[in-house]
Parts: structure tokens; C-alpha cells; sequence
């Protein structure tokens, strides 16, 4: 079963970047500096942040629908980011060296499906949860901390 990654578009965050604590405070947003690699998983270039670079820290609501599953969780955005578009069936690599959480969302929000599992072995489980024609997209986790990860369709 063939999949995508999705990240989230920076487009979303870039009017946060280098605006000054003040102003971040204001509207829920820190600036954190990375103290070690892996640690800060950015949601738009889906790379880990080096150490010594800022990352924001915010709330960000992954999961809008109008179901009990509705969810937003922290995230963290680098400030130098590029946007990753991960080619078909690519797993990009900080996923590979976590503890995942890949939950299975139908067309109206609703979670059919879930489980917890190493990053080196994520193809086989996205596979399963894409072979559901139930299933309509899918969200990882990292599973110790929760923090929404990313989104996965088919392709």
C-alpha cells in the first residue's frame, strides 16, 4: 500500500519567525533553544533541529474535527525550516529513532484504529492501517511525550 507523508505547511508559522518573546508570549508561542539532537522534531521540515538552533514551542490543533477525537497538542517548528515534501512511500528519518504512536482517523474524524511502535519498523504498520478502506488518513505521535508528529495518506 502505497503512502505520503504530510507536513505541516509553514506557511501557517513563518509570520512567528523572529518575532520577540514579548510578542510570541502573547499568543501562546516560546522560543526554545535545542540542547541536543534528537530532542526538537520540526513539523514542517521533518528533520530534528541541530543544537543551538531556536525552535518555536506551540499548541497546534491537528485533529479539528467534530468528534470526541477532536485534539491539538504541542509541536515545535524550527525557525530556519524549509518546507519537506517526503516523496511517495519515504518515511523521513526522525521518525525512525522514536517510540510512534500511528492512529487510524474514518472520513468523519472518527479513530478506528491505533497502536504503538518503533520507528524502524513504521512501513509495516502503516500498511496494515492503509489496507483498512475504512481508513482514511492516518496521525503519528511520538508516544511518550503525545506530540502530534504528522499525516499520513495513501498515495
Amino acid at each position: 500500500m502505497d503512502y505520503q507523508f504530510s507536513a505541516l505547511d509553514i506557511d501557517q508559522f513563518s509570520h512567528l519567525f523572529g518575532q520577540d518573546q514579548q510578542a510570541l508570549a502573547r499568543q501562546g508561542v516560546q522560543r526554545v533553544v535545542a540542547d541536543n539532537k534528537p530532542g526538537y522534531p520540526c513539523r514542517v521540515s521533518l528533520q530534528d533541529a541541530e543544537v543551538g538552533e531556536t525552535v518555536l514551542l506551540m499548541n497546534y490543533e491537528h485533529q479539528p474535527a467534530q468528534t470526541p477525537f477532536r485534539s491539538s497538542h504541542a509541536i515545535f517548528v524550527r525557525e530556519q525550516a524549509t518546507q519537506a515534501v517526503p516523496d511517495r512511500n519515504e518515511v523521513p528519518g526522525m521518525f525512525r529513532h522514536r517510540l510512534l504512536s500511528v492512529r487510524a482517523f474514518d472520513a468523519s474524524g472518527m479513530m478506528i484504529d491505533a497502536d504503538v511502535i518503533e520507528g524502524e519498523r513504521l512501513e509495516a504498520l502503516l500498511g496494515r492501517m492503509l489496507a483498512n478502506d475504512v481508513v482514511d488518513y492516518l496521525h503519528i505521535h511520538n508516544a511518550k511525550l503525545g506530540c502530534y508528529a504528522a499525516r499520513v495518506d495513501r498515495a
